[in-house]
């Protein structure tokens, strides 16, 4: 089995060559395809990468050139068949036209067509994942996990085990196709998947997911949130764990025993397999945007010892020792740039957001996002337009390069979908203020790349540098929400984008609009997509109906 603690270079190609099936990278092939699968024991068609859920782990190391081709084999019109791919929390430094956002960085990858996305990795390592970024098409199952390993990772001394084994990926699960669901009231999910598996309210007692320890052994937990809307309560019965990295950055040690990890998060936690040898419930209770419970085993997997019986769990949890993100301290560069007070960067942005229940649609500064008929990159390639020119109106903010940003983000109540997971792509950012802290620090705080704003009294406050040329999308990570219009492009060296991305991006990129153009096949469930959210505006009448 591939182990990063152990093996790199040519013994780890050869190892790799053991490994299941189900792992690929840095190069390879990722078909993307329906297949009717039933994790939960309901059956349904599903949008699926590699032909199952999650989709295959691709893995590779710091420094590597990923070169991922995404083949297009999608057939059913219940759901969308176009696709695009976003690699969540890698930087695409210089390579902002392979970040995979559709109508923000590419135009979508219509059936029976495919496109290589190569980008290198070269300053990153950690936890990542991946998902497609067109409409609400990975809560239909398009989604799977990415790591990166470091050989010079300073905790490698501090675990035996760190492979595809210790990955651990949360997801909800729908048995209605996402687009019935599009623009109108988002729908509850039936069951949370645990790696994959899972049981849900009256369903039947399926298999879960199994994680095998050695007693005596020390594990590197890989825990991904591919939630497209609850965030996830995680805890491990009768064990501690240690945190050692959020979003792909390295954190100092943290011991808890349990954490809230929402939509598009990572962890990762080291497991001190020292307790006696049996089975103990592993936890991931969603928020009320799912169905909490662990009635039946629902919401959870098993942490199995080595000689433990083949029986579920009978153990008990309760949590004294949470996580709260203000424990989290960044180890690599822990001191936010600028000064230190609220204010203190080049740039300093509000982005408050409401909901606007005329239109039934999220509002950032008066605006609702709308995908753009032309790329907001393709927009800028073309230095047609004036910065106030660019596409959706409204909706794209031009940041100016080499300077300090902050940007504010004003937390909302359950009444109105809050709180909301914001994710930035093509960067890091520092979390000065935590959404449910009244406090700042600009000494050490945690960087990653999803922060939650908290309730109606909350505040997420983030800081980072424009040093990575080209538009990036800043939105809900609630998928549903991102439909609904909780986004924005953060437009960053407008002028320099061109010469920082033109020279690797491919002729196949420039194709991408000229083939949706034609051959467009989602226009019918488009338009009954449409037809939903018109019939639903109707039948509400009067706000708040």
């Amino acid at each position: 089995m591939f182990s990063h603690v152990k093996v790199f270079g040519l013994a780890a190609v050869a190892l790799l060559a053991l490994a299941k099936a189900a792992t690929i990278g840095p190069v390879g092939e990722m078909v993307v395809s329906n297949k009717v699968i039933r994790p939960d024991g309901f059956s349904r068609s599903s949008v699926l990468a590699g032909g199952e859920f999650p989709g295959p782990l691709i893995i590779g190391k710091k420094g590597d050139q990923f070169k991922l081709n995404v083949v297009n084999s999608l057939t059913d019109g219940t759901m969308h068949r176009s696709t695009s791919i976003h690699w969540h929390g890698i930087f695409q430094n210089g390579t902002n036209w392979a970040d995979g956002a559709a109508w923000v960085t590419q135009c979508p990858i219509v059936p029976d067509n495919a496109f290589l996305y190569d980008f290198p990795v070269y300053q990153q390592a950690g936890t990542f994942w991946y998902h497609s970024h067109f409409s609400t098409q990975y809560c239909d199952g398009l989604r799977g996990a990415f790591v990166v390993y470091d050989p010079q990772d300073p905790y490698i001394s501090m675990y035996d085990v760190d492979d595809e084994s210790t990955v651990i990926t949360l997801a909800d699960w729908y048995h209605d196709p996402a687009p019935e669901h599009t623009g109108v009231i988002p729908p509850t999910a039936n069951t949370t998947l645990i790696n994959g598996k899972g049981r849900h309210v009256g369903g039947p007692p399926v298999d879960l997911a199994i994680i095998n320890v050695v007693r005596g052994k020390k594990y590197r937990l890989r825990i991904v949130s591919m939630s497209c809307d609850p965030a996830f309560t995680f805890a491990i019965d009768k064990h501690t764990l240690t945190i050692i990295e959020a979003d792909g950055e390295y954190t100092a040690p943290l011991v808890v025993d349990s954490f809230v990890i929402y939509a598009g998060q990572r962890y990762s936690a080291i497991l001190n397999a020292n307790q006696a040898p049996g089975n103990y419930w592993i936890r991931a209770n969603p928020d009320i945007r799912g169905l909490p419970g662990y009635d039946n085993g629902r919401n959870s997997a098993i942490l199995r010892y080595q000689g433990a019986p083949v029986v579920d769990p009978t153990t008990q949890f309760v949590s004294t020792r949470p996580l709260k993100e203000t424990n989290l301290r960044a180890l690599i560069h822990p001191t936010p740039p600028g000064r230190p007070e609220v204010g203190g960067a080049d740039v300093n942005i509000n982005i408050p957001h409401r909901f606007n229940g005329q239109t039934f649609r999220y509002e950032i500064g008066g605006h609702a996002w709308e995908n753009p008929t032309v790329p907001v990159l393709l927009q800028i390639l073309s230095q047609a337009q004036q910065p106030q020119d660019l596409l959706p109106e409204g909706s794209v903010y031009e940041l100016p390069p080499n300077k300090i940003i902050e940007i504010s983000l004003p937390g909302t109540g359950p009444e109105v979908g809050g709180p909301h997971p914001f994710h930035l792509h093509g960067h890091s950012f520092w979390v000065v203020r935590s959404g449910d802290s009244t406090t700042y620090n600009y000494n050490n705080p945690v960087r990653r790349d999803t922060v939650n704003t908290g309730g109606n009294d909350g505040n997420a406050t983030i800081r980072f540098v424009t040093d990575n040329s080209g538009p990036w999308f800043l939105h809900c990570h609630i998928d549903w929400h991102l439909e609904l219009g909780l986004a924005v492009v953060m437009a960053e060296d407008r002028q320099g984008t061109p010469a920082h991305v033109n020279p690797s991006k491919p002729p196949a990129w420039d194709q991408l609009c000229p083939i949706y153009e034609e051959e467009n096949p989602d226009r019918d469930l488009q338009a009954q997509i449409d037809g939903t959210y018109n019939s639903f505006q109707a039948g509400r009448g009067q706000v708040g109906r």
